[in-house]
C-alpha cells in the first residue's frame, strides 16, 4: 500500500515539473519569437518565462482554484440566507471589512 503511494506522488512530481517545463519553455519561445520582432524588446530566459508565468497567473488568474469555484459556493449560500442571516454578516464583517452598502431594491417590471 505505501509503495503505490510513493509511485503515485513520483508520478505526480514528474508531471508538475515536465508541466513546468513545457509551460516555460512555451512562453520563452512565445516571447522570444514575437516580441523583438515587434517591440523590439530583447529575448529571455526560461527561468524570466517562469517568473513571467508566475506573474501573470497573480495579476490574472489568481489562486482561487479552477473557475472559482469558492465564489460560486459563497453566492449559493448568500441566496439561501434569510434577510435576517444577511443582515446578521454584514454586522460581523462591518468592523473587519468596513461599511457594506445594501444593495437597492430592483425595480418591479409590470
Amino acid at each position: 500500500m505505501m509503495k503505490k503511494r510513493i509511485g503515485r506522488i513520483i508520478k505526480i512530481a514528474l508531471l508538475a515539473i515536465i508541466g513546468v517545463a513545457v509551460f516555460g519553455t512555451l512562453v520563452m519561445e512565445l516571447w522570444n519569437w514575437l516580441m523583438p520582432g515587434l517591440f523590439g524588446w530583447h529575448a529571455i530566459g526560461f527561468w524570466q518565462a517562469l517568473g513571467l508565468l508566475i506573474l501573470s497567473r497573480i495579476f490574472f488568474g489568481g489562486f482561487r482554484g479552477p473557475s472559482g469555484m469558492g465564489r460560486r459556493r459563497l453566492r449559493d449560500r448568500w441566496e439561501k440566507m434569510t434577510p435576517e442571516e444577511r443582515e446578521k454578516l454584514r454586522e460581523g464583517l462591518r468592523g473587519r471589512c468596513g461599511k457594506f452598502e445594501t444593495p437597492a431594491a430592483e425595480p418591479q417590471t409590470p
